[in-house]
């Protein structure tokens, strides 16, 4: 068992885990961490906690101290840097004609760099802006470019249920999103419909998935063949969540079909479905479904990681 501190450097960042070195802090504490890139400021998340060895990453990093007025009032400079930056930059971008979209200026506690945090469609020669920049500020310059999702949650809004987005609320990391999971949950396959405010796949697809992957499993899919009380008939349609399916059936005596929901537990499955069916409304979006599909594993690579701490 190790005694640690859960820190975060940013609102709505990665918690990381720290050892106290015997400091006793409460949430809400600002405190100097060592890290691998140097002594940074953060606000502690979760205080101090025993929790298992094998749930720590090691080696762990130590609590310098508590922040002290001093630390404090060099922070509230640094913020106020950025914006200047923010501007500096700005005016840089323009003169070199560059086609990215500056979105975030970060000073490091510690003065040893500054992060320029931008979004563009492909690669970006900066290197006269780098030096530019270096000129002016005297030290380390790093431009780094990030995914739509992370301008996105720097920039805040509303999603489509009008609440805040979850980026902007509570989501610390972006999970891998899918087409393949919007189809198990029966969404619409229409791009507008599933898509959040960064033109990506809602991340809240992920959210339900491993529950809707659990029930598939003890579902027929459709077009498969199933044994019922009123006779043989083909799987129409599925209710996932209430593990029920809706089947077709011939009607001999009106020589026609028609349709009944059983629940799984009530039928037999005799011929399960060879290939997953591939409804109209997909078909006739498959070019964008695609092209949505290509920047989502864009995404995956560019998309920015916060450095180890």
């Amino acid at each position: 068992m190790k005694n640690i501190v859960g820190v975060r450097f940013k609102k709505l960042g990665k918690i990381y885990f720290f050892n106290p070195k015997g400091l006793k802090v409460k949430k809400g504490d600002n405190v100097i961490v060592e890290t691998a890139q140097g002594e940074e400021y953060g606000e502690v998340m979760i205080p101090n906690r025993w929790i298992d060895d094998e749930k720590i990453v090691k080696p762990l990093k130590r609590v310098i101290r508590i922040a002290n007025y001093k630390d404090n009032k060099h922070y509230e400079e640094c913020k106020k840097k950025e914006k200047e930056a923010f501007e500096v930059c700005l005016k840089k971008i323009k003169v070199h004609n560059l086609d990215m979209t500056l979105t975030d200026v970060e000073y490091k506690f510690d003065n040893s760099k500054i992060l320029f945090y931008f979004t563009a469609d492909g690669r970006i020669d900066f290197r006269d802006l780098v030096k530019d920049l270096a000129a002016i500020y005297k030290t380390r310059i790093e431009l780094r470019q990030i995914g739509v999702r992370d301008q996105v949650k720097r920039i805040g809004g509303n999603g489509i249920c009008g609440r805040e987005l979850c980026c902007c609320s509570f989501l610390s990391d972006f999970e891998t999103v899918s087409i393949k999971m919007a189809k198990e949950q029966n969404m619409s396959l229409n791009p507008s419909k599933i898509s959040g405010n960064c033109g990506r796949l809602m991340c809240c697809l992920k959210y339900e998935n491993e529950v809707y992957e659990e029930k598939l499993k003890r579902l027929p899919g459709i077009g498969a063949i199933v044994k019922t009380e009123d006779g043989e008939g083909e799987v129409d349609a599925i209710e996932t969540l209430k593990e029920r399916v809706r089947v077709k059936i011939k009607d001999n005596e009106q020589d026609g079909y028609f349709y009944k929901r059983y629940d799984v537990k009530d039928i037999k499955v005799l011929k399960d479905a060879i290939s997953e069916k591939i409804d109209k409304e997909e078909l006739e979006n498959r070019e964008e479904l695609e092209k949505l599909e290509k920047l989502e594993e864009q995404e995956e690579k560019q998309s920015h990681s916060e450095d180890t701490m």
